[in-house]
Formats: C-alpha cells, structure tokens, sequence
C-alpha cells in the first residue's frame, strides 16, 4: 500500500486521503438486504445508579419501588427495581448506531413489554430483528422500517422486548455526504 491508499474496512468510508469515518446508521437499501435478520448491538451495559438516579430525576417518578428501599423489602421485593424508562433507553439506545442512526423521525414504539425486573449493577445487550424496510408512502426519497428490539440481562433473560418504527433515508450516501456522517 503507498502512502496515498487508505484501506477501508467493514463499518467505515473513505473520507480523504488515509482518513476513515465511522458509519453510522443506515439506509433503506441496506435495510432491506437485512429483513429478516438479527443484529447484536455491542457493547453491553452495566446499570449504574447514576443512569437510576437520572432518570427519577428528570421524570419526576417517585414510585417508591424505584427509590425505598425499605417499601421494597416490605413489598417482597430485595431492592428497588431500575425505572422502566432506564430499560428502555437502554435498548433503545444500543440500537441506534447501526439501526436507526440517520433517522428522521421515530414513528413509533408499539408492543413494549417489560419481562424481567432490573435493578441497578445488571449488564444489558440488545438485539434488534429488521421487521420490514418500505419506501414511504407520504414522504418521498424516505424509508419506513419496523425492527423488534430485545434486551437480555447478564443471566441471557430477555428484560424487555418492543417494536419501533423509524424513518431512514432512501439514499444513505447522499445524505451521509451532505451531513459529514
């Protein structure tokens, strides 16, 4: 290889001469050569009660079962369960650089469904499945895609599982040009 070649591996594009960027998100083209497919996003993520303490922050949530220690003991439960909005950031969120990181707009988030308590020191992993990739009907030069999100504890049992709908850009490559992405 000379000094002018820059060699450009899975996950990056050529930006310059010896300059990679990381690829972030993806298109509609590629969205639909996955439909049926399962991604494992990485890393996983250990709860900390900082990303707890956060969120009953912002939220406002002062369920005593996120936050009394002595209600949870009195109520069966060992310790305060995380807030189902952290779980759900957490998946979500573990999605989105190879899922939905050039999207335009969440449409939706349907089906979810909280399976499993977390608490505060458990390690998250998600997965999402690629549902379906369309063009959209209403807004020209966009894709409409349907994947099923899935969280899994550090015991492999799934924590949380939705079904989120996004709009994608139908040309990944005009727009990743454009925006420096």
């Amino acid at each position: 290889m000379t000094e002018t070649e820059t060699t450009v591996v899975q996950g990056y594009r050529s930006v310059g001469e010896g300059r990679l960027r990381e690829v972030v998100g993806r298109g509609l083209e590629e969205f639909g050569a996955l439909v049926g497919q399962t991604i494992e996003h990485r890393p996983a993520r250990t709860v900390t009660d900082t990303d707890h303490a956060m969120t009953l922050a912002l939220t406002g949530n002062v369920a005593p079962v996120h936050s009394d220690t002595q209600f949870c003991q009195r109520t069966g439960r060992e310790r305060p369960l995380v807030c189902g909005v952290v779980t759900l950031g957490l998946a979500v969120g573990a999605s989105v650089r190879s899922t939905s990181g050039l999207t335009t707009a969440n449409l939706s988030l349907d089906e979810v469904r909280f399976e499993q308590p977390v608490h505060v020191g458990d390690t998250l992993r998600a997965e999402t499945e690629v549902l379906s990739a369309r063009p959209s009907a209403s807004r020209p030069g966009q894709g409409v895609v349907t994947v099923r999100t899935s969280a899994f504890n550090q015991l492999n049992q799934r924590v949380i599982t939705l079904t989120r709908a996004f709009l994608v850009p139908a040309d990944a490559t005009a727009v990743r040009t454009a925006t420096a992405y």
